[in-house]
């Protein structure tokens, strides 16, 4: 089967790559192809990560196993797309250079057929220029209703402002 992919660069303006590869391809099969369509020389880390239908990061899945144990990590290059992408799960967030926080949305677009003589993966489709630099992420999330800093310094009776009367000492190392 053939795995049709549409991955888009999270910034403002329009920037995507349309990648067909076979479903039996490993993560750093697709990996490689994502970098190359998007003019990146591959040499930095990278990751995929399993997601839901928010785009919310689930399980990682690394280029290299950095993990503390060895095996502790899935790794890219024994996980093949079938095992992580399907009809249902669709989507997945791929980061590549971990300094700089290049992250791609990925997602299934359509599965079908090998088509006899085509060469995979395939770029079908590219649209927009890169920017020179990874665009800038705001990682903060919306309060829960009735979930304010506020309540909780009120709540403990708690003033930022006074150092003196917080039970820590703000001089340990």
């Amino acid at each position: 089967m053939i795995y049709r992919f549409r991955i888009i660069l999270d910034t403002h303006e329009d920037v995507f790559r349309d990648i067909e590869i076979e479903s039996s391809a490993t993560l750093e099969d697709f990996h490689n192809a994502i970098t190359q369509s998007f003019g990146f020389d591959g040499q930095e880390m990278a990751s995929f990560y399993t997601t839901n239908e928010l785009w919310e990061e689930d399980e990682e899945i690394s280029l290299f196993d950095v993990s503390d144990e060895p095996g502790g990590v899935r790794i890219m290059g024994e996980t093949y797309l079938e095992d992580v992408v399907d009809k249902e799960d669709t989507r997945l967030l791929y980061v590549y250079d971990f300094l700089n926080m290049w992250t791609f949305m990925v997602e299934l677009a359509d599965i079908s057929e090998i088509e006899s003589g085509q060469i995979y993966p395939n770029l079908m489709y590219s649209h927009g220029e890169i920017p020179e630099e990874a665009p800038e992420k705001e990682f903060t999330s919306e309060p829960i209703d009735g979930d304010d800093d506020d309540d909780f310094d009120e709540e403990f009776d708690l003033d930022p402002e006074d150092y003196d009367n917080l039970d820590f000492d703000e001089n340990w190392n």
